[in-house]
């Protein structure tokens, strides 16, 4: 499982683009982690599902909130990463109104979740294999800082947490 101190694994994620621009075109884009965390600060935050009652009711809106103290605080970018497709966390940026705050990366197939040892079976809830709920500080690809929720819970990744390792990292 992924620990403080680990270079997170090598492997893409999906975005969803609104805007054609910067070498992105209309839909979904691939990007490579690596490429994307290199000499910057993110704050990322996963969770089991697109447009589930915790996340969408606290976890999302929690850092769409505080998007803007958590740049003051030096971050670069902060990520939301959940098991679906990018036209999925496309169409839930919109209803969150991720816009310009929060990057809804989809791992579709889980390959990064797996990766990172982070991986919930809710196969018994129709969900099957998605993440757990967590958020990291990661600078230069390295994870600076790992808040995991225990099973149901909602009380270590939320943007008041990230917020506070921000500024003291």
């Amino acid at each position: 499982m992924l620990k403080i101190g680990d270079r997170l694994p090598s492997g893409k994620l999906q975005e969803f683009m609104e805007v054609e621009g910067n070498g992105c075109s209309l839909g979904p884009n691939t990007f490579e982690i690596d490429t994307l965390t290199a000499g910057k600060k993110i704050a990322i935050f996963a969770l089991p599902g697109a447009y589930t009652p915790t996340c969408s009711a606290q976890h999302v809106p929690g850092y769409v909130q505080q998007a803007e103290a958590l740049r003051a605080a030096g971050v670069d970018e902060i990520w939301c990463i959940s098991v679906n497709d990018a036209f999925v966390m496309g169409a839930w940026g919109r209803d969150q109104k991720t816009a310009g705050k929060v990057r809804m990366m989809a791992d579709g197939s889980a390959d990064f979740t797996k990766a990172t040892g982070l991986t919930l079976d809710l196969t018994a809830k129709g969900m099957g294999l998605r993440s757990q709920r967590y958020s990291m500080l990661v600078v230069d690809g390295v994870v600076k800082t790992l808040n995991i929720e225990g099973p149901g819970k909602f009380e270590v990744s939320d943007a008041g947490t990230m917020l506070a390792q921000a500024k003291a990292a």
